[in-house]
């Protein structure tokens, strides 16, 4: 699988980078053949969060055998200081490893939430802490929503992040706002050298009022044909990876996607943008 440099942290990760919300509630023998895939498939990246359910817990046999070949990211949704500190200290035991790769501020959608969790007191200062304390090496940021391009413009004018992990796919980028800020984002992401994760590349529509079949937050592509345009639109922009959608039967395709991944023309991608009439944004 194709590998490119994830910023200024040099590692060179896979284009699918495995988001530990696929593991979320399962026995744990289903999580292992999970993770065995992952694995056979030479995926080197690892996202995973306390908010994902069950995940570290399922990770947690797994992980002192493979640290060495896994680039290895957390995340807490906690917004002060005492929260954060906590909060990652639960998730290297759960994970039984010593430190992390990457510790990042996760679901930040608006500004008020970026001015908590980077002013006085906030989850920040704990993650810079612990940046010198040797229990994470970089720091990076991540959101969903609309305004989330927007939001991280403002965050990398405020800090130094070395990674952000922000939503892309061709149905919202028919949203022509949330297009221009994630290119302008995009753009300021690669003069600083800052890493790009990309979530919700397989992205159909919200749930709406329908029955929700996969373990994702929204209605995804459930077939190879939709699922490879989705990934070959998102990774022909100019990111480093995608991280594998958040169910396990879904997760496969992707993973194979990403394998056969094909970079898309402006013209290509124009006709895809042209489709996403025919679906629904998941952020509005």
């Amino acid at each position: 699988m194709e590998k490119r440099r994830f910023g200024r942290t040099g590692h060179m990760s896979t284009l699918a980078i495995f988001g530990g919300a696929a593991l979320w509630e399962m026995p744990q023998e289903d999580a292992d053949a999970v993770v065995e895939t992952v694995i056979n498939a030479g995926v080197n990246h690892i996202d995973v969060a306390p908010s994902y359910g069950m995940a570290e817990k399922l990770l947690g046999p797994w992980m002192p055998r493979i640290r060495d070949q896994f680039f290895l990211g957390c995340k807490t949704m906690e917004r002060t200081k005492d929260g954060a500190a906590a909060e990652m200290r639960r998730s290297l035991d759960l994970l039984g490893v010593d430190s992390f790769d990457l510790y990042q501020i996760h679901a930040v959608t608006n500004m008020d939430e970026l001015d908590q969790a980077t002013g006085p007191g906030g989850a920040l200062e704990a993650i810079i802490q612990a940046r010198d304390e040797g229990l994470t090496r970089f720091i990076g940021l991540t959101g969903h929503g609309v305004d989330a391009p927007a939001v991280f413009l403002e965050a990398l004018e405020r800090f130094d992040f070395d990674s952000v992990l922000f939503p892309i796919n061709f149905v919202q980028y028919a949203n022509p706002e949330f297009r221009q800020n994630s290119e302008e984002l995009l753009r300021v992401c690669r003069q600083r050298d800052v890493g790009t994760m990309i979530i919700k590349s397989v992205c159909r529509a919200p749930w709406g009022e329908q029955e929700q079949i996969y373990n994702t937050w929204y209605q995804p592509f459930d077939d190879i044909e939709n699922i490879q345009k989705s990934v070959n639109f998102a990774l022909s922009q100019d990111v480093t990876g995608i991280c594998m959608a958040g169910d396990r039967h879904i997760l496969p395709m992707v993973l194979e996607a990403c394998e056969n991944f094909t970079s898309l023309d402006d013209e290509e991608q124009g006709a895809l943008i042209e489709s996403a009439s025919a679906y629904e944004p998941l952020f509005v």
